[in-house]
């Protein structure tokens, strides 16, 4: 958790400076079925810490998606975070390996959702995205986004 705090500066200091995400585009598959993404990229400090902050919306076939150049447990959080979530934390094979629904948080303090679980990536969407889909630990993600995957 105390990880955090530096990133939320990072995000605030990165919404001052107008910071953009690379975009591309992902799948989740499971049972046969294959379900594509228009996602933005979340692959360094300053674009994981400001996520989504602030987005009044975002489309159903769209999400966010967390690239860690290292194996990780931290949480995550939905400080300024307008849209409820859903997260699916998966390894760098692209299982998913747990999902969870987060609320937004307006303002402190805000709960941290942590998977219990260490993953390599994150993939945020509307919530209920994967549930409306059947989608459930142990589906894969894969597709162009993570060849933006960050190294060591």
């Amino acid at each position: 958790m105390g990880r955090l705090f530096p990133l939320l500066a990072l995000g605030l200091f990165a919404l001052a400076q107008g910071l953009t995400f690379p975009k591309s585009t992902l799948y989740v598959e499971q049972g046969g079925r294959r379900y594509l993404l228009k996602v933005e990229v979340a692959d360094t400090p300053s674009r994981q810490a400001q996520g989504l902050m602030f987005r009044k919306s975002l489309g159903e076939d769209e999400g966010m998606v967390f690239l860690f150049p290292a194996p990780t447990a931290s949480g995550f959080w939905m400080k300024n975070t307008l849209i409820p979530l859903s997260i699916a934390f998966f390894d760098r094979q692209g299982t998913i390996l747990r999902i969870l629904d987060m609320e937004p948080c307006p303002k402190d303090p805000c709960p941290v959702y942590y998977p219990g679980v260490v993953y390599q990536g994150a993939l945020e969407v509307n919530q209920g995205w994967f549930q409306r889909r059947g989608l459930t630990p142990g589906a894969r993600v894969g597709g162009e986004a993570l060849r933006l995957w960050p190294s060591r």
